[in-house]
């Protein structure tokens, strides 16, 4: 423990210096990272022929990733989805980031496999290729023979990136703690959920498992479809750690000289692959969420081949109605329709101004509503969406911006293949399908006995929770707890009110004690000063002084006002 606490240290200190390296001494000296960076480490902010500030900040913000490693590109690779917490500039800026890697040796991959199999490398495959044809900052694939004749491929996980991912999350966790106010003026409300969840995505990469989980659902959802497979996970030669999967050959989809080569139709390539995306997301909930075109192979019949199930996005039944509810609503020219969609789908939406957001909406499909389809752009509506929903700080299921990347990336593939391809046309069909789904006597029906299961399970538990609270006011144990916010300003006038109400009956009960002190009756050994008993002096004196505080607290006021 003590030694991790070290090397935390270190790092800590390693990524204080890149910070101000990129020129992000703001970061470094409003936070405690100041700490632990030595005023002799604080380098020049000239970088090769040029200052670090010629670059945009978000440039830089892009650099400093980079510098740190590829745990932190894989972070911001994530948030890139995440329109909803960064501004659109960084996005552009952190998906230029590469997982440049190179593969590590042979030798150490083939120990890797024979370990995790618990057998040597022979007893499985008869042939193993020693160039792999792919790496990446987890792992990286060979392609390989079974022992029983088929072609296989195996993605083997490098040596110690588990510790290294888990030393940087601990790192992460730290950053998060030690800068979380800083982020949180600049705009990210919740830096702490962000890294939860990267943990929790990186962990799930970390467990091949996962994967062949995914690709074996995916297997069973597709069985009846004979224009497109899915390739076999070998279960039982798979672990945390190696992953076998069935290969399967094929070219890029956006190989269009192959396509016709082949005698197919590029144009038809390109719609069966949104058709069969779009039941995906509106028929099944459960997508493919990287479908760049290394991701999606075609093969001489014409059957499209997914690849690579690592990153996997799911939506639930409501969540799936709402996301169509926005495009139905955009497709009728429904501002409020829309609006209603979006509060449906995000996970928190607290919209101070409705009629703000609606405008805003009402913007947005005026602007598409007077495009002609072929002008009309996927891209572009996904930038005005992801713009309303940080605007609006709508915290929306990560899900949706998956899809959104996806359909972008899609339209661009399909441009390739077809030059008159618009997304537009495909969602809509599909948009109508939902709704119809949605309000459907079965699904209505479902969703009531849903509903009534729910309150059948409140009556059911009604009476002993109302025992219980009577019981406890009976006892006097019953404790309400009432959380106010902004309410200091209200207490601090009330206070300032109370105290002048209080000195200025001071001072009223002093004026009238003198005037009664006039017309009272002394003994002879009482002393008199211009003809006035010393106890109205004193009494006058008393009421003056309280006087001049309270002019005084009235003058103090109203500077600070």
């Amino acid at each position: 423990m003590f030694k991790n606490t070290i090397s935390n240290l270190t790092r800590l200190k390693e990524v204080g210096e890149v910070l101000l390296k990129y020129g992000f001494e703001d970061v470094v000296t409003t936070t405690p990272l100041r700490r632990l960076v030595g005023a002799s480490r604080r380098v020049s902010w000239q970088r090769a022929e040029r200052t670090v500030f010629d670059t945009t900040r978000w440039e830089r913000a892009r650099l400093v990733i980079e510098e740190l490693g590829p745990t932190f590109i894989k972070l911001a690779q994530a948030l890139s989805n995440r329109a909803d917490l960064l501004p659109e500039a960084l996005i552009d800026e952190f998906e230029k980031l590469q997982s440049n890697v190179p593969p590590f040796d042979v030798a150490v991959a083939r120990q890797i496999v024979a370990d995790e199999l618990g057998r040597p490398l022979e007893d499985v495959f008869s042939a193993f290729d020693d160039v792999p044809i792919g790496s990446a900052s987890i792992g990286q694939v060979h392609r390989a023979r079974l022992r029983t004749g088929e072609d296989v491929v195996v993605k083997i996980q490098r040596p110690g990136v588990q510790d290294k991912v888990r030393g940087d999350l601990a790192l992460l966790h730290e950053l998060v703690r030690l800068t979380g106010g800083f982020l949180r003026n600049h705009g990210l409300a919740n830096p702490q959920d962000v890294v939860d969840a990267f943990e929790r995505s990186i962990s799930k990469e970390l467990d091949y498992t996962a994967e062949a989980r995914a690709m074996e659902q995916f297997r069973k959802l597709y069985a009846d479809y004979t224009n497109f497979y899915i390739p076999r996970p070998y279960r039982e030669l798979s672990t945390a750690k190696v992953l076998v999967i069935e290969y399967v050959d094929g070219c890029k989809i956006t190989d269009k000289a192959q396509l016709e080569a082949w005698g197919l139709s590029p144009a038809a390539v390109a719609e069966t692959g949104m058709d069969i995306y779009l039941t995906q997301i509106f028929e099944f909930g459960v997508f493919h969420a990287d479908p760049h075109p290394g991701n999606v192979l075609v093969q001489p019949d014409g059957r499209l081949v997914l690849i690579d199930f690592g990153m996997v996005g799911k939506l639930t039944k409501q969540q799936k109605y709402a996301f169509a509810g926005v495009f139905i609503g955009m497709a009728r020219q429904d501002a409020r329709g829309m609006a209603a969609s979006f509060r449906r789908l995000a996970l928190t939406a607290e919209i101070p101004d409705m009629h703000a957001f609606e405008s805003d909406l009402s913007l947005l499909i005026e602007d598409f509503a007077l495009l002609d389809v072929k002008e009309m752009s996927m891209g572009d509506l996904a930038d005005r969406l992801q713009t309303v929903i940080y605007d609006y700080k709508l915290q929306v299921p990560g899900a949706i911006f998956l899809i959104l990347r996806a359909l972008v990336i899609l339209e661009g593939i399909g441009k390739v293949l077809h030059p008159s391809f618009n997304t537009f046309e495909f969602v809509r069909p599909y948009g109508a399908r939902i709704m119809r789904e949605q309000y459907s006597p079965e699904n209505i029906l479902n969703e009531a006995e849903y509903t009534g299961t729910q309150l059948l399970a409140l009556l059911q538990t009604l009476p002993a929770d109302v025992r219980q609270i009577v019981r406890k006011i009976s006892k006097g144990e019953l404790r309400v707890k009432v959380e106010l916010s902004g309410y200091n300003t209200l207490l601090r006038k009330a206070d300032q009110l109370v105290s002048r109400t209080i000195l200025g009956l001071l001072c009223v009960a002093g004026l009238v004690f003198s005037g009664f002190t006039l017309v009272g009756h002394y003994a002879p050994t009482m002393r008199y000063y211009h003809g006035v008993a010393a106890i109205t002096w004193w009494s006058l004196g008393t009421t003056a002084f309280f006087l001049l505080i309270l002019l005084l607290l009235g003058t103090s006021r109203e500077r600070k006002g």
